[in-house]
């Protein structure tokens, strides 16, 4: 689905991403975990072709994101808040997305539908203008406009981050869903573990631009190969 190679990016003259070589497989549920300053941001920009890396290259289904538009058909992404277009309402939001995806109305509103518990009727039905909206209401609107056209690839920088215990639940369990449900590859990154393990096929480690572990398994395998790696960082800092 997707291939790194050699790809390297720094930032006044500090490497803050170094990443030999990775391949990402179809149909994964891919957490992407580390510390504040580990690459996460970085590497989703450099996929996104939102960034030019230093050295290297990614390929998305063996087309080269920096030479072609065509592998933006079949990706949904959101990394921050400037995804959205803020001078439009939810609902205007998401028509526009179907009508780029060449839905017919009545494909928009059972698509719509399929969210509406998710993002509640509030946000469907008012009129407030998403630049108007809370950060969590923002955040759904963001994660379900890179849903809503089911692209094969999706791309979530922190969807936890604003939002609230039950909607970070709803999140999860909506990720999970469209993740069991259909093939779509997903990469998500969190600082919130515990909604990572217990959905990911597999989770990668970065730390300072570095992938330092990368696992597949179950929740118990992810508690070990991956919360101990940041319980040994916590009591080795206490240390200090």
């Amino acid at each position: 689905m997707l291939e790194i190679n050699n790809i390297t990016k720094s930032y006044n003259k500090k490497e803050v991403l170094n990443i030999p070589s990775l391949k990402i497989d179809k149909g994964e549920l891919i957490g992407i975990v580390g510390n504040n300053g580990a690459g996460k941001s970085t590497l989703f920009r450099l996929m996104l072709d939102l960034i030019a890396p230093d050295t290297g290259e990614i390929g998305s289904k063996g087309l080269l994101v920096n030479k072609s538009e065509d592998w933006k058909t079949y990706t949904g992404s959101y990394v921050d808040n400037t995804f959205l277009l803020g001078y439009l309402t939810p609902t205007e939001y998401l028509d526009f997305l179907g009508s780029l995806g060449n839905m017919t109305k009545e494909e928009i509103s059972a698509r719509v539908d399929r969210f509406k518990n998710y993002l509640g009727t509030d946000n469907l039905e008012g009129k407030k203008y998403i630049r108007n909206l809370s950060s969590g209401n923002q955040q759904k609107v963001g994660i379900v406009g890179a849903l809503f056209n089911q692209p094969e690839f999706v791309i979530l920088d922190e969807p936890f981050n604003f939002l609230d215990p039950t909607a970070q639940e709803n999140t999860k369990k909506l990720l999970a869903k469209i993740h069991s449900d259909t093939e779509t590859t997903i990469l998500v990154s969190s600082h919130n573990l515990e909604h990572l393990l217990t959905i990911c096929t597999r989770v990668i480690l970065l730390e300072n631009g570095v992938v330092i572990k990368d696992v597949k398994g179950d929740a118990a395998v992810y508690q070990e190969e991956i919360m101990s790696y940041f319980l040994k960082d916590m009591e080795d800092n206490s240390e200090e």
